[in-house]
C-alpha cells in the first residue's frame, strides 16, 4: 500500500507560493526548512511502515494465510505448487463439516502443516474397510452406517491402511489425503484435535487454470458427496 505524506506536499506547495508573492519568503528559501520536511516524510513513512505491517501480520495469522503444497497426499485434486489460501476464521465461528479441505498443524509436530480432508466428525465412528477401501460411518443419525461415497478419489489412488475402526470424541476428527495409497493421515498418526485445524482452505490461486473458491470440496447430503 502506498501512502502520500500530506504535510509534506503542502509545505511545498506554500514555499512555491510564497515563492512567487513575498520577496521576505523568497529569502528564507534556502533555510534549513525542507531538511526539516524530509526528516517528517521519514518519520511519517517509518510510522505507515510499521502500520502496514502490523495489517500484515494479524491478516497472516488470524485472518488468512498463504500456503504452497509440496507433495502428492491430495492428487489429483491438489498438485505440487498449488498456492493456496487458507481462513483462519470461519472455524472460529462454526465447526468443521465433512468433506472440508483443511491445513493442519501434524500433531506430533506442530512446526509441520498438512493438507487433508475432514472424513470423520466428533461423535462417530470411522470404520476403513477392504482392498479398495471403503470408509463407513457410523453415527446417531446412521447407527447402521453410512458408506461414503467419494467421487474426489481417482480409482488408481485406492489403496494404504485399511482394516481399522476408530472412535472419535469430542472435538476430535479423522482426516484423510485423497490419494489413499501415498497419504500419511490419521490412519498412520491418529486423531486430529480440533486444536490442531489451522483453517479451510478459501481459495486456489495458482495454477492459473485451477483458481477457484473451496477447491475440491465435498458436500454430503445424507448418503451421497455432491
Amino acid at each position: 500500500m502506498q501512502h502520500t505524506e500530506i504535510l509534506c506536499v503542502n509545505g511545498i506547495l506554500a514555499v512555491e507560493c510564497a515563492y512567487m508573492t513575498d520577496p521576505v519568503m523568497h529569502q528564507n528559501v534556502s533555510s534549513p526548512e525542507p531538511t526539516i520536511g524530509i526528516v517528517k516524510t521519514e518519520r511519517s513513512f517509518f510510522f505507515y511502515l510499521v502500520i502496514a505491517l502490523g495489517v500484515a501480520l494479524i491478516i497472516r495469522f488470524f485472518i488468512a494465510a498463504p500456503y504452497i503444497v509440496v507433495g502428492s497426499s491430495m492428487e489429483p485434486n491438489f498438485d505440487n505448487w498449488n498456492y493456496l489460501i487458507v481462513d483462519r476464521v470461519t472455524y472460529r465461528l462454526e465447526t468443521p463439516q465433512r468433506g472440508d479441505v483443511i491445513v493442519l498443524d501434524l500433531p506430533q509436530d506442530t512446526g509441520r502443516a498438512l493438507i487433508k480432508r475432514v472424513i470423520g466428525l466428533p461423535g462417530e465412528t470411522v470404520e476403513i474397510k477392504g482392498p479398495a477401501p471403503t470408509v463407513t460411518i457410523i453415527n446417531d443419525a446412521h447407527p447402521d452406517g453410512m458408506t461414503l461415497n467419494e467421487p474426489y478419489i481417482s480409482p488408481k489412488n485406492f489403496g494404504g491402511a485399511s482394516d481399522m475402526n476408530v472412535v472419535l470424541g469430542k472435538d476430535q476428527y479423522f482426516v484423510l489425503g485423497d490419494n489413499r495409497k501415498v497419504s500419511a493421515d490419521s490412519r498412520l498418526w491418529g486423531i486430529l484435535p480440533r486444536s490442531d485445524i489451522v483453517g479451510r482452505v478459501l481459495f486456489r490461486l495458482y495454477p492459473f487454470n485451477g483458481i477457484g473458491v473451496f477447491p475440491a470440496e465435498a458436500r454430503y447430503n445424507n448418503n451421497t458427496a455432491t
